[in-house]
């Protein structure tokens, strides 16, 4: 017996010893590694990350069933008949750096990519919602618009209006997206008009000239026309990204006044004449400046043609969203841009993008979440000269071998499980437990908990009167399912 006990003991710390190597190179394969061991009956399923990377967004072989059982732990209960927004979706802004990267791979690469970003398989992180910029932004190779003029000349009819430049790489990635997932929401943000019509005739900063709000319009609406030519709908478009914001390279400055006539003068109008549905979002830029999105709302003649506000976060609080939706009920708010600064720290990004981003902006009535800078390669680039961000570390590192990054991890523990059309409900929460819990449209129930302990943390998940307990490590992050 003590010879048969001490090969079972063997045997034993062998596999845990297997187990560990496994967990430690986690990070060099796609999301959704399962535990390798008979599924256990489980009434709750379960995926972790945790800050030392020793498990990511790995389902986990643990029993979570609901019993009537009490304890003194600290509950989570979540109310299914308690609820606020529906949810677009969660995922990141491709730019045109981030599709010439990936488009530069070999094409089975690619192709194998894309499924595992786009898909809504059980091997793929099902990203459902993407930003794009448009013309360039500061993490293409260089400036552009799609009217691009020799200086001193302009085009009111737009008749040198193109999008040639996107055939290389944007519109490629796009139709393979669009055939993966053809639901997917597309946001598109321009990052500068063409420079003949602004004030300064400079990519960078400047402003757009009243005399040419008609024609930028009418810019915008070729645009959405064109890309509907090549079976990519835009659902919405920010008239400017960061408009407080004239130092990038490219960048346009709009006051909230100037964006207000904007739109009521020449965009919404335009756009309903030429039978545009997408949809008008304003502002795009940072959390502290509440009072720009309320400003344009609080203009009726504008209004009417909105239908919500667009947030950054790299100023003010989150819950400034909710101070926009208290303002304006009646309208949406989305988040649309977060970067993680290169080469950044695993443990406390994932903490403070999930506690304050997957978690504190549906909270705060966001409809979506979406991360920066999709792909980037091991010098963070391509970025425009003079202005362009030098240390923004993308989703997905390519160079030539692809490493994913924490957003990664931070999206993909919202996008796989909560699908569009999700609406959030009702969680409280308790003893440092940042979470945020859905009601999926095949009648899942989805609650995401960040532990913001110094310590691993014991817990109740409680559901129409029933209780599960689980625990997770200081700083790890967790979505569970039923």
């Amino acid at each position: 017996m003590k010879v048969i006990y001490s090969i079972s003991l063997l045997a034993i710390l062998l596999f845990a010893a297997c187990a560990c190597r496994k967990s430690a190179t986690a990070g060099n394969t796609a999301a959704s590694s399962t535990i390798d061991s008979t599924p256990v009956k489980t009434d709750v399923s379960f995926w972790l990350t945790k800050g030392d990377q020793s498990a990511l967004l790995q389902k986990q072989n643990v029993a979570l069933n609901f019993s009537g059982e009490t304890n003194s732990n600290p509950t989570i209960e979540v109310d299914p008949n308690t609820t606020f927004q529906s949810i677009d979706g969660f995922g990141y802004t491709l730019t045109g750096g981030s599709a010439s990267l990936i488009n530069a791979l070999p094409t089975a690469e690619k192709d194998k990519l894309l499924k595992e970003l786009f898909a809504s398989t059980d091997d793929a992180i099902g990203v459902s919602y993407v930003r794009i910029s448009i013309g360039a932004s500061d993490l293409s190779a260089a400036p552009f618009t799609y009217n691009d003029l020799a200086d001193g000349e302009t085009d009111p009819n737009l008749a040198k209006f193109s999008i040639d430049k996107e055939q290389a790489d944007l519109i490629p990635i796009l139709k393979k997206i669009v055939a993966i997932n053809p639901s997917i929401k597309i946001l598109g943000s321009p990052w500068s008009a063409p420079v003949w019509m602004k004030t300064n005739k400079s990519f960078i900063g400047g402003s757009l000239k009243p005399e040419y709000y008609q024609t930028y319009a009418k810019y915008l609406v070729k645009y959405i026309q064109v890309m509907k030519a090549e079976g990519i709908t835009i659902d919405a478009i920010t008239p400017q990204n960061e408009p407080l914001h004239p130092g990038n390279n490219p960048s346009m400055y709009m006051e909230a006044l100037d964006q207000a006539n904007f739109i009521k003068t020449a965009l919404g109008p335009v756009f309903k004449n030429s039978g545009i549905t997408t949809k008008i979002i304003v502002y795009d830029h940072n959390a502290d400046k509440p009072e720009y999105p309320i400003t344009i709302l609080n203009d009726a003649e504008a209004k009417k043609y909105i239908d919500g506000s667009a947030f950054h976060l790299y100023a003010g609080k989150i819950s400034a969203l909710s101070e926009v939706h208290n303002a304006h009920p009646d309208k949406g708010i989305y988040f649309t841009e977060q970067w993680v600064g290169g080469p950044g720290n695993f443990a406390e990004d994932l903490k403070w993008h999930v506690s304050t981003l997957i978690i504190g902006a549906p909270r705060n009535w966001s409809k979506n979440v979406l991360e920066w800078n999709l792909a980037a390669d091991q010098n963070y680039n391509p970025h425009t000269d003079k202005g362009g961000c030098t240390s923004c570390l993308g989703a997905i590192t390519i160079a030539p071998a692809i490493t994913r990054n924490v957003a990664y991890y931070v999206i993909g523990h919202a996008s796989k499980f909560v699908k569009p059309g999700s609406i959030r409900i009702a969680s409280n929460i308790t003893n440092s437990l940042e979470n945020v819990a859905f009601k999926t449209p095949d009648g899942k129930t989805v609650l995401i908990v960040c532990n913001n302990n110094s310590s691993n943390t014991i817990f109740n998940i409680k559901y129409k009167g029933k209780i599960v307990t689980s625990n997770l490590d200081k700083g790890a992050v967790a979505t569970y399912v039923w």
